[in-house]
């Protein structure tokens, strides 16, 4: 496994490595990535994450997260 940064959580985000501040939640990775949590759909270990309760959800380490984005148009 990759040697971590002290005080940091090491995620999987759609099959990458990523790193996170502890504490931070499902919104604040999705704000990270430049996204509207409007607009996406979070699994997290395999479960998915309703959308209303994205930034009360709490990442740990070693969590392995997909994150799809709705794209609008027509």
């Amino acid at each position: 496994m990759a040697s971590e940064t002290p005080g940091e959580l090491l995620l999987t985000v759609n099959g990458e490595p990523r790193r996170i501040a502890p504490g931070a939640t499902i919104a604040d990775l999705v704000a990270s990535l430049g996204l509207d949590p409007r607009k996406v759909a979070v699994e997290r270990n395999a479960e998915i994450a309703p959308r209303s309760t994205l930034a009360d959800v709490p990442l740990a380490d070693g969590d392995v997260l997909e994150i799809v984005h709705f794209v609008g148009g027509g």
